[in-house]
């Protein structure tokens, strides 16, 4: 197979120089407050003092007022340390808007994506990571995965953060690409002089998951306050979780089954009901052994096999027994982390109107998490094994001459990841005043990602079936068994190692006859140290990725020229260019799998599959105007409106068009209403374009099957009839989920597709801003927010593809041609699967925030600050296909209807207490359309998952000199855990957590 590579058209030299105007001074908690304060400003002499021009997320435009016209949530540099929370992202998920972001849960154990244990996502409005810009200061970023654009939170510096604006919408036009459901800008400290060190430690309720983190900074100015340096370093360091040792992992645990006092369904008896001591049927750790029929009669010790109470319909699970629990296979709650970021700031003031800066990042991170063994389904060892005990040989062999055995080969090792990280980025340029009414700024930004992960215990297929087909050497050669056992593929030097097992090891590719070493299989823990190192290897794989980012524009008003009763019009126009580049090479060994090629339907054994290397580069202009159409007047404190327009030439996709219109009105100070409309793109990232055509296994919940077929659109039943008849079968007794054929993993392809194009997102806002006068310190907004994409590009799973298929109004569809199903069984047999610019997905709701900040009485009581966030999602809706039904994801685990957080401190004196407050709606267990096309899923109680209320609370002892403060706190007070037979919902896995430290910090250096 060709891997993919990389894509460029001629281009001509469109512009000098190009960056993103950084967004770096401070704004209050909430934007709505950004009215009434001012920011530090640097002048032209270097001095800072306090100025009036405001930089606000979502515009590049310089402003004497900052409100937004656009829904803006900021997390604060004090929120942050006030949650006691080091992981920034797992602070963020208590965030409405950024409630189903990957945190350290999603990042560990079988849950993660394959390279990217460790790595914390963003996504805003549940529209997916790929969807959410993050940008540093309003620039970008270097991504944290192979071949795509995420940003991983974990290199961002918790130390120097100041300040987190969230806004919705889209941002294309001001940002340009990837922020279809908006943006998220970590704005960061600057400019700083002093020293600043924090250390805290942390652990959880339980015991587990220490986290230990300590951030230093000093800075100084110098060449007469024109300069200035800083340099930071931070560690943070968190301890890998086994979900086996939290009490929904162990075996005992319940989990939620088909009922199998429910077959036939009975509507009157709910379809699932929790039960203990769950495993996978007929598997067993130390192998369960079928020697007739395909139901296991001994372990693989030769000991009799108990195979519990099987439980039909649910997808080869049962109820006690030998068989393997589970939950075993879950892997890790959190992966083992360590992060050491160094980072360097420079700024001088060149002349009195020109200023150079420049900062340099290096972010060394490792990553161990735990995830799965191998596991073999119905494999096949020929009688001709000497390994095979002795009884089990008695009770009689396969009819083709062997036995067929299932395990889980926890003995071989599980299939770790370990990842060392090193992530480089560079911003440098140049700002300064044009005039007394225009600015500039040229920047170049440059990032890097080198990361190596090395794959444990990874099974070489070629050497596993050889290593199985073992014989007698004596009985081999001359007919007498002489007790040496050897691999057969060493005696005969043949093309086959094992015809029974669909000649995996036809012309071995990684070894040579008389390197075999015979593997026994039969018993736990028997392999010789010898076999497995063998047959199993630890993996190399490497990724690059690189960014090359240049910016340029200008920014200002035309008010030397004329003014409207509202003021100048305010202006901002540039250009830009961005080169994004991805290079994995997966290792050697680890690319060899079984594939099957569709187009020859041929079985293509041990194909090595190609490495994903790939890129593109686009050019920009960019324009936004802002028109202060009338301010202080009656009915018109403020009114006006801003609009912006990006156009963008890709080497991949061509030319895309972005942009927005939004605008503020205040009838009177207390009031305003603002709202917007913006039309975005999103080109497709660099893996959904050039991954590979490659092999790949997947397991299929067949919807025709008779335990699905009701959990579908009404056009489910019909479709499969038709497709299962037509292909000689019979529907009325089709069943793939209880056949042997479901046990195992189905063989098929998986690649890019360089035919896409970009997304399209039409988004529009609409809120108000509370300030009233007469209640000092209060600040109340409410946006609503409704977000529509179309052609999004999506890779639908196997089951997905299947359903799909079967759902939509007729066969007649593009899910349906990428599955290939067997004439006369009517079994799938193999697909190919792929990314595809399907319908749309949809989402709307509302954000609420309160503010408030007051001193009751004389003040003598001290000072009371109140903030909060309510979140309501009215609408997430996915299309799979045009012409297809709408699948509604709201109110399903992951999308609430509400969420929300509070928080309230009390400061007096040197003393500060803080009582945190998060709420998590109720929550489905299973999806809105499998509970309407069965009501008796499930009994009612265990339908949702009830809404729960997490309380933090912290208290904080400064000295008087308030250098020093010192803390302690406790999350989660109450210990709320995990639902029944979940693992990380509706609330996380990690339970009550402790922690303490201290925070000292100067504005003298002394040096």
């Amino acid at each position: 197979m060709t891997p993919a590579t990389r894509l460029y058209r001629n281009k001509g030299a469109l512009f000098a120089s190009a960056g993103i105007a950084a967004l770096a001074l401070a704004l209050p908690t909430s934007a709505a407050a950004q009215d009434t304060e001012e920011t530090d400003v640097t002048t032209q002499d270097g001095e800072a003092e306090q100025g009036n021009v405001i930089l606000v997320t979502g515009t590049r435009i310089q402003r004497p007022e900052a409100a937004a016209a656009t829904p803006i949530v900021a997390v604060t540099a004090e929120n942050i340390e006030q949650s006691g929370l080091t992981n920034v992202t797992e602070l963020l998920t208590q965030t409405p808007a950024l409630f189903n972001s990957e945190d350290n849960f999603d990042a560990a154990g079988s849950q993660a994506r394959t390279g990217a244990a460790g790595v914390n996502l963003l996504d805003l409005r549940n529209l997916g990571p790929e969807r959410t810009l993050v940008l540093v200061d309003g620039r970008r970023h270097i991504a944290g995965v192979s071949g795509e654009a995420g940003v991983d939170i974990n290199t961002i510096p918790v130390g120097l953060i100041e300040r987190i604006d969230v806004l919705t919408g889209g941002v294309s036009s001001v940002y340009g690409a990837d922020g279809v459901s908006g943006v998220v800008n970590f704005i960061m400290r600057r400019d700083f002089e002093g020293v600043d060190f924090r250390a805290q430690q942390g652990i959880s309720d339980f015991g587990d998951a220490s986290s230990s983190f300590i951030s230093a900074t000093v800075g100084k100015n110098f060449a007469d306050d024109r300069a200035n340096i800083a340099l930071s370093y931070e560690f943070r360091k968190d301890a890998r979780v086994d979900a086996l040792a939290r009490p929904n992992g162990q075996f005992t645990a319940d989990t939620l089954v088909r009922n199998p006092n429910d077959i036939p369904d009975d509507p009157n008896i709910p379809d699932n009901v929790f039960l203990d001591r769950i495993g996978w049927s007929d598997s067993s750790p130390d192998g369960a052994i079928v020697t007739s029929g395909f139901s296991p009669s001994f372990r693989g010790g030769g000991q009799p096999y108990d195979p519990g109470l099987f439980l039909p319909q649910s997808g080869f699970l049962a109820q006690g027994g030998s068989n393997t629990p589970i939950n075993s296979y879950q892997g890790d709650l959190q992966a083992g982390t360590e992060h050491h970021s160094f980072n360097a700031f420079f700024n001088y003031q060149l002349t009195p109107d020109i200023r150079f800066f420049a900062e340099g990042k290096y972010v060394k991170t490792d990553n161990f998490t735990v995830a799965q063994p191998s596991f073999d389904f119905f494999t096949f060892v020929s009688e001709d094994s000497p390994f095979i005990p002795q009884v089990i040989r008695d009770a009689g062999l396969d009819q083709r001459g062997g036995i067929l055995f299932n395990r889980d080969n926890f003995d071989f090792g599980t299939r770790d990841e370990i990842f060392e990280r090193d992530l480089y980025r560079t911003v440098a340029g140049f700002e300064g005043d044009i005039n007394d009414n225009t600015r500039f700024e040229v920047s170049y930004v440059y990032g890097r990602n080198d990361t190596e992960f090395t794959s444990t215990n990874q099974r070489i297929e070629d050497r596993y079936f050889a290593a199985l087909d073992a014989v007698d050497a004596g009985e081999f050669l001359t007919g007498t068994p002489n007790g040496v056992i050897d691999c057969r593929v060493n005696l005969d030097g043949g093309a086959i190692a094992d015809a029974g097992n669909g000649n995996y090891g036809q012309a071995p590719q990684t070894f040579t006859p008389g390197q075999c070493v015979p593997l026994n299989i039969f018993g736990e823990g028997v392999a010789t140290p010898e076999a497995l190192a063998f047959v199993l290897a630890d993996t190399s794989n490497v990724f690059r990725l690189e960014q090359h980012v240049v910016n340029a524009f200008v920014s200002g008003n035309f008010g030397n020229f004329f003014e409207l009763p509202g003021g100048a019009i305010n202006y901002a126009f540039g250009a830009e260019y961005r080169d994004e580049s991805s290079d994995f090479q997966p290792d050697a060994i680890s690319t060899q799998v079984s594939t099957f090629d569709p187009n020859s339907g041929v079985l293509a054994d041990l194909a090595l599959l190609g490495a994903e290397t790939g890129g593109f580069d686009v050019w920009e202009v960019f324009g936004e105007i802002n028109v202060p159409i009338l301010a202080d007047m009656p009915f018109a404190d403020l009114l006006e409106l801003t609009v912006a327009a990006r156009y963008s030439d890709y080497s991949t996709i061509g030319s895309t068009e972005a942009w927005s219109v939004n605008g503020q009105w205040a009838p009177i100070p207390d009031i305003r209403f603002r709202g917007g409309y913006s039309e975005s793109v999103r080109a497709p990232n660099i893996t959904e374009l050039f991954a590979p055509r490659t092999g790949t296994f997947s397991f299929l919940t067949d919807p025709c099957s008779p335990a699905n077929i009701n959990a579908g659109t009404s056009f489910r039943t019909a479709n499969c009839e038709a497709l299962v008849n037509g292909l000689g079968a019979d529907f009325a007794t089709f069943d793939f989920d209880s056949d042997i054929a479901s046990s195992a993993s189905i063989e098929g392809i998986v690649s890019g597709n360089q035919n896409l194009s970009e997304e399209a997102a039409e988004t529009w806002t609409a809120g108000v801003i509370l300030q009233p006068r007469f209640v000092p310190g209060l600040i109340i907004t409410f946006d609503w927010y409704d977000i529509r994409l179309t052609d999004a590009v999506r890779t639908p799973t196997l089951t997905e593809t299947a359903e799909f298929c079967v759902d939509s109004p007729d066969l007649n569809n593009v899910f349906c041609d990428a599955i290939t199903r067997d004439a006369g069984t009517a079994f799938v047999s193999s697909f190919v699967l792929g990314p595809q610019n399907v319908a749309f997905l949809e989402t709307a709701g509302a954000d609420i925030t309160v503010n408030y900040s007051f001193e009751p009485g004389d003040g003598s009581l001290g000072r009371f600050d109140l903030r909060g966030t309510l979140g309501y999602l009215d609408k997430l809706e996915f299309l799979p296909a045009n012409g297809g039904i709408v699948d509604d994801d709201r109110g399903e685990i992951g999308s609430p209807e509400w969420v929300g957080n509070a928080d309230i401190t009390w400061t007096i004196d040197n003393f500060s207490i803080n009582y945190g407050l998060q709420y998590v709606g109720e929550q489905l267990r299973f999806e809105i359309d499998e509970i309407a096309g069965d009501p008796d899923i499930a009994d009612p109680e265990f339908l949702e998952l009830d809404a729960r209320f997490v309380h933090d609370l912290r208290a904080e002892f400064r000295t008087d000199d308030e250098r020093a403060r010192f803390f302690i706190g406790v999350n989660n007070l109450t210990n709320e855990l995990p639902s029944r037979g979940l693992d990380s919902a509706p609330v996380g896995w990690l339970g009550r957590y402790f922690f303490a430290g201290f925070r000292f910090n100067t504005d003298q250096l002394g040096f």
